[in-house]
Order: structure tokens, then C-alpha cells, then sequence
């Protein structure tokens, strides 16, 4: 498992931390990809059987990868942005993209579109698997549902699972393993060849 910590995180100082300013999803899958890039390099992984997911942040950048690239087997994405300028309008921390955009989706549409998973809907090929809580008002539904749509479109292998009552995260551990039960599956399948036969979506 990689868990590379792509520019943009604090910590290292100001200028890691702006690293991806107007470079959303560009850069942060030019770190990604480098990653993978290393442990195929070193025979530690197969450039055939590799996956990416995340949550929030990362569930954007899977999403990202998902539209973007033709490198991954497999994918999830977990509370994901998906369009910058649908979500600027319905998310409750608009004030948080133009941080890092620079401006609001009137004045500067073609960095929200730049930057955007949906713009690259056309290219997705790779198996997705979205999860979503149903109360998420950082990331709401609608992310989740246009690219459920889009992918469905382009006849790309897509499920999507709404979790009821689930906000941003969840804190019922029933959730918690059923999260992880779905992921478990959907790579042990597109990956590994094995059953989806059992694969609940609750």
C-alpha cells in the first residue's frame, strides 16, 4: 500500500503547502503516478494490478485518476469532488476553493475545468466505485451523482452506494466495515479476478 503525501499538505512549509495552488488534480496525480511509477521501477508492484482510492481530498483526487488516466485497474472513490463549479455552489466552504483556484467559477471557468474530473469524462475506462454519505453538506451528493452519470455514459463499470444518514464521515462502525467490506471487494474483483457475488451496497 502507498500512501504518498502529495504537495498541498501542511507541515512541510509554505511552499509545499502552495505547491498545488491552481494545480489541483494536475499535480496531485503527477505525485500519485510518480509513486506507483517508483515501486514499478523496484518490482515492488505491477503496473498491471494497481488500484487507488481515497476519502474526501483523496476521494477527489481518485476521482481525478478515474476520468484522467488509463494507468489504474481498479478505483474508488470515497466523498469525492467531482466538478468544481457545481460543487463551489453547493458545498458549505466555497471560500476553501478559491484558496486554492484563485477565484470563483465566474470569473476563472477555465481552471475550474482544468482542475475538474468531469472534463475528462470522455477518457474513463477504468472500473469506479463511488461511495457517498447522504447528509455530506462539505461534499454533497450531487459530486457522487455526476459522476456516477458520466461514467455510465462512456459505458465504464461503475456502482454507486449512498450511505443513509451519513454525513462527511461516519461514526457507526457498521458503516465503517461495510465501507471497507465494498472496497475490499471491488478490488479483490477488478484486480484479482475474484466473486462479486456477495457485494452489498446495504
Amino acid at each position: 500500500v502507498l500512501e504518498p503525501n502529495y504537495r498541498g499538505s501542511s507541515g512541510y512549509g509554505n511552499e509545499f503547502l502552495k505547491a498545488n495552488y491552481r494545480k489541483l488534480g494536475i499535480a496531485d496525480y503527477e505525485d500519485v503516478i510518480s509513486g506507483v511509477d517508483k515501486l514499478v521501477d523496484i518490482g515492488i508492484a505491477d503496473k498491471n494490478r494497481v488500484g487507488v482510492m481515497g476519502w474526501s481530498n483523496g476521494g477527489y483526487i481518485s476521482a481525478f485518476c478515474s476520468t484522467f488516466s488509463n494507468r489504474f485497474k481498479a478505483i474508488s472513490v470515497g466523498g469525492g469532488i467531482t466538478n468544481w463549479s457545481t460543487h463551489y455552489v453547493n458545498t458549505d466552504i466555497p471560500y476553501f476553493i478559491r484558496m486554492y483556484l484563485g477565484e470563483n467559477p465566474w470569473n476563472d471557468p477555465e481552471i475550474y475545468a482544468k482542475t475538474s474530473p468531469m472534463t475528462y469524462i470522455k477518457s474513463a475506462c477504468t472500473p469506479t466505485l463511488i461511495q457517498h454519505g447522504e447528509m455530506d453538506a462539505r461534499i454533497p451528493t450531487a459530486d457522487a451523482y455526476e459522476l456516477y452519470q458520466g461514467l455510465r455514459d462512456m459505458e465504464v463499470e461503475t456502482d454507486l452506494v449512498i450511505f443513509k444518514g451519513m454525513a462527511y464521515s461516519s461514526d457507526q462502525p457498521g458503516i465503517n466495515v461495510a465501507i471497507m467490506k465494498q472496497n475490499l471487494m471491488w478490488f479483490s474483483h477488478y484486480i484479482l479476478g475474484e466473486s462479486m457475488e456477495d457485494f452489498s451496497v446495504l
